[in-house]
C-alpha cells in the first residue's frame, strides 16, 4: 500500500507538488493521471525516495521506501526502462540486481519468461528497440517478486499484443492482492485496465475515484433515443431544462433527462423504442474536461488552425 500525507515539494519558488494526500491500495489497477507539468513524476521519486519532500510524508507498506531492509522485495519500479548499461545482455543486466540484492539466479530466468525475453536473454540491451527495453524494465520490476509496483507509462513503445500482456499482467497481479500504480498518458489504455484513478492537477489532486464514478461526472444528462416516432416523441419531451435534438430522422438526443424519464414518457404515448441509451463520456473526455484548468501549456484554437 502506497499512503501519502499532504506532500509537498518545491524547487526554489516553484512548487511541484502542493499538499497531495492520497491512499494505492492492494488488490486494484489505481492509474496516476495528470497533464504534463502536473507533478505525477515528482511524486513517483518522492515514493521511491529519489527526492526529499519538501513538507509531508510519503510511505510504501507502513516504512518509507528507505528504511525497508530490502527494499526492491518491497516495491519494483519502472521509472526509466532506458536506464541500464547497453553493453550488458539482458540476462546479465538483470543478474546484477539480483546478486547485489541477494536474489537467485533462478529468479531472473523467471522474469525474463514471465516479460516474454527468454530467447533475447544474451542480446546486448542497446540493440534492444523501445518495447523490449519496457519488457525488461518491467522484468526488473517483478524481480523480488515486490507487493507493491510503481510503473510510470509500462506500455510506451509496445505493439498492440505488448500492450494486452502488460494490462492482463498488471491486472493479475492486482488479483493476485499486490498494490499496483500505474502513470499512463494513455487514456484509453487507463479505460481498460485500471479500476481506480487518482488524478492531479497543477500539483494538487483532483480527483480520487473510481474509473467509473469519474466519467461518470463528466458524462452529461444526454440519452439517444431511436424510433420510428421520433418527431412525435419529440413534441412530448418538454420542460425546464430539457433539449432535444434530431440526429438522424429516427433518431434524438435529449438533454436534461435521464433514460428512465424518456422511457416512461414514450410508454406513456404508446411510442415503440428501437434504442435507448445514456451517451457516456470516454475517459479521455473526462479527463480533458476535468483537467482543462490545469493544463499548464495550452494550444489556442488561432495556433490550432494555423498548424
Amino acid at each position: 500500500m502506497i499512503e501519502a500525507q499532504a506532500l509537498s515539494k518545491r524547487y526554489g519558488d516553484k512548487t511541484a507538488v502542493d499538499g497531495v494526500t492520497f491512499a494505492v491500495k492492494p488488490g486494484v489497477v489505481t492509474g496516476f493521471l495528470g497533464p504534463n507539468g502536473a507533478g505525477k513524476s515528482t511524486t513517483i521519486r518522492m515514493i521511491m525516495g529519489l527526492d526529499a519532500p519538501t513538507s509531508g510524508s510519503v510511505t510504501v507498506n507502513g516504512k518509507a521506501y528507505a528504511r525497508h531492509p530490502a527494499p526492491i522485495s518491497e516495491v519494483g519500479a519502472l521509472l526509466e526502462a532506458k536506464a541500464v548499461h547497453t553493453g550488458r545482455s539482458a540476462y546479465h543486466h538483470l543478474l546484477a540486481l539480483a546478486l547485489t540484492t541477494g536474489i537467485g539466479r533462478k529468479r531472473v530466468e523467471e522474469v525474463l519468461d514471465l516479460v516474454g525475453l527468454t530467447e533475447a536473454a544474451h542480446r546486448r540491451v542497446g540493440g534492444f528497440s523501445l518495447g523490449m527495453g519496457q519488457r525488461l524494465g518491467v522484468a526488473a520490476a517483478l524481480l523480488g517478486d515486490p507487493a507493491t509496483l510503481v510503473l510510470d507509462e509500462p506500455v510506451n513503445g509496445l505493439d498492440p499484443q505488448g500492450i494486452l500482456w502488460i494490462r492482463t499482467l498488471l491486472r493479475r497481479l492486482a488479483a493476485e492482492g499486490r498494490t499496483v500504480f500505474v502513470s499512463s498518458h494513455l487514456m484509453s489504455e487507463m479505460a481498460l485496465t485500471a479500476d481506480h484513478l487518482v488524478v492531479i492537477g497543477r500539483g494538487r489532486v483532483i480527483a480520487d475515484t473510481s474509473v467509473s464514478e469519474f466519467i461518470d461526472r463528466a458524462s452529461a444528462r444526454v440519452v439517444r433515443v431511436r424510433t420510428p416516432q421520433a418527431a412525435e416523441l419529440r413534441a412530448r419531451l418538454t420542460g425546464p431544462g430539457i433539449d432535444v435534438t434530431s440526429v438522424e430522422p429516427d433518431l434524438l438526443e435529449v438533454h436534461g433527462l435521464d433514460s428512465a424519464s424518456v422511457g416512461l414518457v414514450a410508454c406513456r404515448a404508446a411510442i415503440p423504442l428501437e434504442e435507448l441509451a445514456p451517451v457516456q463520456a470516454s475517459l479521455e473526455e473526462a479527463f480533458m474536461e476535468l483537467t482543462d484548468d490545469a493544463l499548464e501549456y495550452r494550444v489556442h484554437e488561432t495556433e490550432q488552425r494555423a498548424s
